[in-house]
């Protein structure tokens, strides 16, 4: 009875198409037919705004690379740039083809720490998947919420994926190349290399913190094993497109030892 008082409230009150599912989901009753239909509309309707747009900006332009760089902020450019890569990194994964790896190069993996992590995120994410779909009755709301928990799975299993098939390398002549799935890619020339050596750390931040003094940390499971000290400063891109320069990189590599050693002693 409660809830079909509440719903009679709603139902006389000038309530916004998106706030009525909310306000019905909280009093345990079906919203109105007109209410999810209108709400697919609108979500079809900002689309096609979107899609006009764009075309619009691409006939002025003459290409849709410049059409988007016009509406998209570079920080979620980037972000869906790294969404594609890491989706990308699932059939590289499936079919055993590390990316840029060449033969004779050392490749170095620095999954170890989040292994566990990551499929624990995933269990996690496919138990939300399966109760959300047994208790959202609306078939509207849970057509949504569905698209958006698969691809939330698959996201979480593509993030894993990318770190897999993208392992520092280091080249014959001393390259070396450090990276974080598609988030971070650095490359140092031999001649920036001043010492190489194991050293394990656990520091605190983020996934890319920078030191003021110049100290590039990448941590993976809260943790470093190799530090990398430079005779002059390297420019590198956060994951979001900001610039910055470091003198010193500390960041994990499952095998430290085995990549240092490629360091001192690369190939003539």
């Amino acid at each position: 009875m409660r809830g079909v008082r509440v719903a009679r409230v709603v139902a006389g009150v000038a309530v916004p198409g998106e706030v009525l599912p909310v306000l019905c989901l909280a009093a345990g009753v079906r919203p109105p037919v007109w209410v999810t239909g209108g709400v697919e509309g609108l979500v079809l309707g900002v689309l096609l705004l979107e899609g006009w747009v764009l075309g619009s900006l691409r006939r002025r332009t003459g290409s849709w690379r410049e059409a988007v760089r016009a509406v998209v902020p570079e920080r979620v450019r980037r972000l869906l740039l790294h969404e594609l890569r890491a989706c990308a990194s699932l059939g590289r994964w499936v079919a055993r083809r590390p990316h840029g790896v060449r033969p004779g190069d050392l490749a170095a993996a620095y999954t170890g720490p989040q292994t566990a992590m990551m499929y624990g995120l995933l269990f996690v994410s496919v138990i939300e998947t399966v109760g959300l779909a047994l208790l959202i009755p609306w078939p509207a709301v849970h057509r949504v919420v569905l698209v958006l928990d698969v691809y939330g799975v698959l996201l979480v299993l593509a993030l894993h994926a990318a770190c897999v098939t993208r392992p520092h390398v280091v080249r014959p002549d001393g390259t070396l190349r450090i990276r974080y799935g598609a988030l971070f890619d650095l490359t140092v020339p031999p001649d920036a290399v001043a010492s190489a050596r194991v050293d394990r750390r656990y520091p605190e931040g983020r996934l890319v913190t920078l030191t003021e003094d110049g100290v590039l940390d990448l941590i993976v499971g809260s943790q470093t094993t190799v530090t990398l000290e430079l005779n002059r400063p390297l420019e590198f891109r956060r994951p979001l497109g900001a610039r910055a320069r470091a003198r010193t990189v500390r960041f994990h590599a499952d095998d430290p030892r085995a990549l240092v050693t490629a360091l001192r002693q690369p190939a003539a």
